[in-house]
């Protein structure tokens, strides 16, 4: 397991993970985007509200994504069994 420097709002993090430090490099910076950008709509916010929002943003992605992921899914397999039928 590696570590990685990060910097976050203008703070060093150290980030131990089994993944390569260019990809933890990579999430840390699109973190740091983020707060950043409900820092930038919203500047009187503290920071700790801003990573908060942030992380309900991220985490509205990830259900988003994870939503049209099934819904491929389920399309992927609809569209397989009619596929098989017409061979049948």
């Amino acid at each position: 397991m590696g570590s990685v420097e990060v910097t976050i709002l203008g703070q060093q993090y150290k980030i131990k993970g089994d993944a390569p430090d260019e990809y933890i490099r990579e999430l840390a910076t699109y973190v740091d985007k983020k707060i950043r950008d409900v820092l930038e709509k919203s500047p009187n916010t503290a920071p700790l509200k801003a990573t908060i929002l942030a992380a309900i943003s991220i985490a509205d992605e990830l259900f988003r994504y994870r939503e049209d992921q099934e819904r491929y899914k389920k399309e992927i397999e609809e569209k397989t069994e009619e596929l098989v039928r017409l061979f049948e």
